[in-house]
């Protein structure tokens, strides 16, 4: 079951198309396995987080959930052709502890 929990602005509802702007899914506290999401999911958690603009290049690269894993901080500061200040952030707050997060479930 999944539960949507506010992330930036808590009157924000749904698009009709079914995908959500400011609401990522969290199964039992925490985030989905990143493995386990596709292109799409990488993109709408980084348009989640605040980085609209940036989420646009995780969809030009083609950056499913298993490469988001698979990132190191060069990748995402010179790979994805985005400033440096919103890619160290990407980086340091969201990749980095999704990486942890994921050999974290894994390891139990």
């Amino acid at each position: 079951m999944k539960i949507y929990c506010n992330i930036t602005d808590p009157g924000m509802e749904d698009k009709a198309n079914g995908s959500v702007d400011t609401k990522s899914p969290v199964e039992n506290g925490q985030l989905p396995d990143p493995a386990n999401w596709g292109v799409t999911d990488v993109v709408n958690y980084f348009k989640a987080t605040g980085f609209e603009e940036q989420a646009t290049a995780f969809q030009d690269q083609e950056i499913d959930g298993k490469s988001l894993l698979l990132m190191t901080r060069n990748d995402v500061l010179t790979g994805l052709s985005i400033k440096l200040g919103p890619a160290l952030k990407i980086y340091e707050y969201h990749v980095k502890p999704l990486q942890t997060q994921h050999l974290k479930s894994n390891a139990s």
